[in-house]
């Protein structure tokens, strides 16, 4: 196969020891406007290299020459690609230091490096180098002029910034080791062309970049720095930032290469509901890249279809680095990777769409980049073997037109029960790039018992165990679903963003994401749902606030690149996992607009199409929902939020009853109930000497008044959120067991009503039933007359319940404790008018009646 000129002289000189230069001694670099700024690479000459030379390290390719421990830092050099002094034998001050062969305190000693550069602007030139120190030592150079080193040139050194890329015009002192700004420059006296060299200081310096500059107060360069201007000789036509995996050529749009390259692997457990994924061997990129950016300028979407036709799924693909970044830290590499949770057992078809163009990924202009695009295949898929809570065994959790979701494999109707706190969840200390700005980062340490032998972890150390743990524990104890914010800078806790930098929300961390993707597949195969909150009322909408949150809003609110990017990502990584809502925000103020923008937009995207909801304050419900019910959007629920928690039954009934008038009943969840300081589930007493007191909420009120109240109501589950001010509050809690005794009652409720074999989508609140008017707390009804009735009576005693019969029936009554896993009593009852129920005590009680 032939290659283009300039891959060959690069692998040439790679293969160099140093030796040969990339470009030729015609390659002249240019100032302008006393500036001047070039790639380290592009040296014409290198001399005095015996013991030493400057090797160029690619993302491709990584020099054997001796020692060299640390890793390939080519993914964040510019164009990918740098130099390296080596072999590298002193890394540390322990290891024996030896002038002239590692250390070299004069200049022109070893690892001569010569550019040729035009000078327009005679005057004092301060030079700034780009280097990679990844400890105390190899982190200095000098640099000197057509032949000659002056004082002011020598001892280039770095400090600051370890295991990263920095600019640096610092020089080393007897008083100060760490530099002193402003000493290192070169005076060029005249006008014309001269040499300007650098020579090695110690061995393993990793050298990316140089500039010159007039500018004594020139500020630190970001990212790579100033371009390079060239007055004669060719540079090398293009880095390999497009390399293929296979064969280090660069690709363009249209250009075709053999079989063989672009190879795709299948991955996965090859079983319905399962996650199967599709790695491709794509282009090269890095998760900071800007031209092209791997998130935004490319886009891999995979279509698969069964064999028996009839159901086809678009599913976006996404940047995976070395594809097993959770467990590396990868931050570059060249797998694409699509994952799809089929639906059926049989012969699937795929077929690879790969374009590439400006903002391709979000509907830019767009090309199809070969030999990527257009690769196809098959697979055979066979039945699950999962069973029990692990949605593998149930199926995907779907909307079906009413009020309750069911599981597609077997239809059965799904309740939640679980945490709404701490939103939090995933600023989690053993994620990878995870900071906070605010509140500090979680452990989980009380919940790494909770972990099993086998169970995920990542990163090598296996971390993760304490979250994994957590997740175990919920399950275990009752819960079955749990939420967490997947963007919230400048918000509450101000920790968690999908972004490398919390301002850039167009470099995605691709290690950090895999990690959550761990615990998140984890929890689905646990039983849990997954609440997906993807903002809140803190960085939702620039326009109504000031403070300083507000920068962080996504394009202002509105559906633009950094919204459409950030969507794209989200349904991308986490869209094939079966048990999930997509939430448009917490506390949303975006307009109804901007609101139904977003829902067409993830609608349009997820290939599953998901549950969606948007979450609202409880005085602006109205004003919120009331514009995006029946086919006034896309969405199918409501995430509902109160101040007193025993207004949750009327809340539910409010909109369970306003979307079935408007055409599409809603899925009504109850997520924040209770006032922001206590909330709606306190600790048990005498956690951690927990008192409540006679001014809380009390865990027999959230059992009766939320929990009860939701489902009672024809709600879809509730999430118990904890207020600010209790233990393990809404945004610091890292234990779950602080709730142990109430994650019962909800596993309780969530597993009686799923025993009793009930129609629940053809059951109807009807409160007039028990003689309870739009108000209070006395009695709850849940009915499908003439055929079977729930009733929840909060606080016993009696009632009297109409039943629709014109003559005498006969009855059974069962009576459930909700606070135990027990049938304490059944009656027969015959009436010909209303049927008294008499609770067994003056605690709450679940009477199912069915008609004989």
């Amino acid at each position: 196969m032939l290659m283009p000129a300039w891959i060959g002289l690069w692998w040439g000189f790679v293969a160099s020891a140093g030796a040969v230069a990339q470009v030729g001694d015609e390659v002249v670099f240019e100032e302008v406007g006393g500036l001047v700024a070039v790639e380290a690479e592009h040296f014409h000459a290198q001399d005095r290299n015996a013991f030493r030379a400057w090797h160029p390290t690619t993302t491709r390719a990584t020099p054997n020459v001796g020692r060299d421990d640390d890793e390939n830092h080519a993914g964040r050099a510019s164009s990918h690609a740098y130099l390296e002094a080596l072999p590298d034998t002193r890394t540390h001050h322990d290891e024996k230091l030896i002038h002239g062969e590692n250390f070299f305190p004069q200049p022109g000693m070893q690892g001569v490096l010569h550019y040729n550069v035009h000078f327009h602007t005679p005057g004092r030139y301060y030079v700034w180098a780009r280097l990679y120190s990844t400890g105390t030592e190899d982190n200095g150079l000098h640099v000197g002029l057509n032949g000659e080193w002056p004082e002011s040139g020598q001892r280039l050194q770095w400090c600051d910034g370890k295991h990263s890329w920095r600019w640096e015009s610092r020089q080393r002192t007897k008083e100060q080791h760490c530099g002193v700004p402003g000493l290192i420059y070169l005076d060029i006296e005249e006008p014309g062309e001269h040499v300007i060299s650098f020579s090695m200081r110690e061995d393993g310096a990793e050298f990316d970049r140089w500039l010159m500059t007039t500018d004594a107060a020139f500020e630190r360069p970001e990212g790579v720095g100033p371009p390079t201007r060239l007055k004669s000789g060719t540079l090398p036509e293009a880095p390999p930032a497009l390399a293929s995996a296979a064969t280090g050529t660069t690709l363009a749009a249209g250009e075709r290469l053999p079989d063989g390259d672009a190879a795709v692997t299948l991955g996965g457990d090859l079983m319905q509901w399962h996650a199967v994924s599709i790695d491709l061997d794509g282009p090269f990129a890095h998760e900071l890249g800007r031209d092209p950016n791997p998130f935004r300028d490319y886009n891999m979407t995979v279509t698969f279809e069964h064999e028996d036709g009839g159901w086809s799924y678009a599913v976006p693909g996404y940047f995976a680095a070395d594809g097993d970044a959770a467990n590396t830290g990868a931050d570059s590499g060249t797998v694409w990777r699509a994952k799809f949770s089929p639906d059926r057992s049989g012969r699937w078809d795929y077929t690879v769409s790969f374009v590439a163009g400006e903002d391709a990924a979000i509907g830019g202009d767009a090309q199809p980049l070969l030999p990527f695009d257009g690769k196809s295949g098959s697979f055979e898929v066979a039945a699950t073997d999962k069973a029990g809570p692990d949605f593998r065994g149930r199926g995907r959790l779907i909307y079906v037109g009413d009020r309750y979701l069911r599981t597609a494999g077997d239809g059965e109707v799904f309740l939640k029960a679980g945490a709404d706190a701490p939103e939090t969840l995933l600023g989690y200390a053993e994620f990878d790039g995870t900071t906070t700005h605010r509140q500090k980062l979680k452990t989980w340490e009380a919940h790494a018992g909770d972990w099993n032998p086998g169970e995920p972890t990542w990163g090598g150390d296996e971390r993760g165990k304490s979250l994994i743990g957590a997740v175990n524990y919920l399950a275990d104890a009752g819960g079955n679903a749990f939420s967490f914010l997947t963007y919230n800078a400048g918000g509450d806790g101000d920790n968690v963003w999908p972004f490398v930098e919390r301002s850039d929300p167009f470099h995605y961390d691709v290690s950090k994401l895999d990690q959550w993707g761990v615990v998140f597949e984890h929890g689905n195969a646990k039983g849990m749902y997954l609440h997906f909150k993807l903002q809140e009322t803190e960085n939702d909408d620039l326009r109504t606030k000031r403070e300083v949150g507000a920068r962080h809003a996504l394009d202002e609110g509105k559906l633009g690149p950094e919204r459409k990017l950030y969507l794209r990502e989200m349904i991308a990584r986490y869209g094939h996992l079966l048990a999930l809502n997509w939430n448009l925000g917490e506390e949303s103020t975006q307009t109804a607009d901007e609101q139904r923008a977003m829902a067409d937009y993830i609608r349009k995207l997820d290939p599953y199409d998901h549950h969606m909801v948007i979450h609202s304050y409880p005085n602006q419900q109205d004003k919120v929902y009331v514009p995006l019910l029946g086919d006034r959007s896309e969405l199918t629920g409501a995430s509902l939020q109160n101040s007193d928690v025993r207004d949750v039954y009327w809340q539910t009934l409010k909109w369970v009853e306003a979307s079935q008038e408007a055409g599409r009943p809603w899925v009504v969840a109850f997520d924040e109930a209770g006032n922001a300081q206590i909330g709606s589930v306190p600790p048990d007493p005498g956690f951690q000497g927990f008192d409540p007191g006679d001014s809380f909420v009390t865990i027999d009120d959230t059992r009766k008044y939320v929990l009860w109240g939701n489902l009672m109501a024809g709600g879809g589950g509730v999430e118990y959120y904890f207020g600010y001010q209790l233990p393990q509050n809404d945004l610091n809690a890292d234990d779950w067991r602080s709730r142990h005794r109430s994650w019962g009652y909800a596993g309780r409720a969530i597993e009686l009503l799923g025993s009793l074999d009930l129609p629940l989508p053809e059951m109807k609140p009807m409160p007039e039933l028990v003689g309870n008017p739009r108000e209070g707390n006395e009695a709850y009804c849940l009915a499908k007359p003439g055929e079977v009735y729930l009733v929840y009576l909060p606080e016993g005693g009696s009632r009297e319940l109409e039943v629709s019969d014109d003559g005498l029936a006969a009855y059974q009554i069962e009576w459930h404790n909700p606070r135990e896993r027990a049938l304490s009593l059944v009656v027969d009852a015959t009436t010909q008018g209303p049927l008294e129920l008499v609770a067994p005590d003056g605690n709450d009680w679940l009477a199912v009646i069915r008609r004989h």
